[in-house]
């Protein structure tokens, strides 16, 4: 199930630049670690938009650091910055990745406007749209 949300990763209260899509996308990030040590690891994402993802990782990394995303249904990779620490659980720590640069179609997902909402009267959930037939 793929569900879209205006929640925002920024501690700030900045306004999202995209919609985040809660989908899980296999992906391997690979770099160096707080401690300088080089790492691979593969991992899923919790959410993603069209400027990067939010994943968890047994590594620890510092906010700035720059690693490599690769996804594993396409193979492309992508270059990213840790943009987001969040909390640590069960020893996996949540991380915000954002693109280096630019990369829209990088998850084959199209991703709503940014005044979507899905209290809007064409947002339909896949129950309504059951009972409707």
């Amino acid at each position: 199930m793929v569900q879209v949300s205006n929640t925002s990763l920024n501690l700030g209260g900045a306004r999202r630049r995209s919609q985040r899509v809660l989908m899980q996308v296999g992906v391997r990030i690979r770099g160096t670690d707080a401690k300088g040590t080089s790492f691979e690891e593969e991992t899923e994402t919790l959410a993603i938009n069209a400027h990067g993802a939010l994943i968890v990782l047994k590594a620890r990394l510092i906010s700035g650091m720059k690693v490599l995303m690769h996804h594993k249904g396409t193979q492309e990779e992508q270059e990213c910055v840790v943009a987001f620490l969040g909390p640590v659980r069960a020893g996996l720590a949540e991380i915000g990745l954002e693109f280096s640069s630019p990369r829209p179609t990088f998850w084959r997902v199209t991703f709503p406007p940014a005044d979507w909402s899905a209290k809007h009267p064409e947002a339909r959930t896949a129950s309504s749209h059951r009972t409707e037939k």
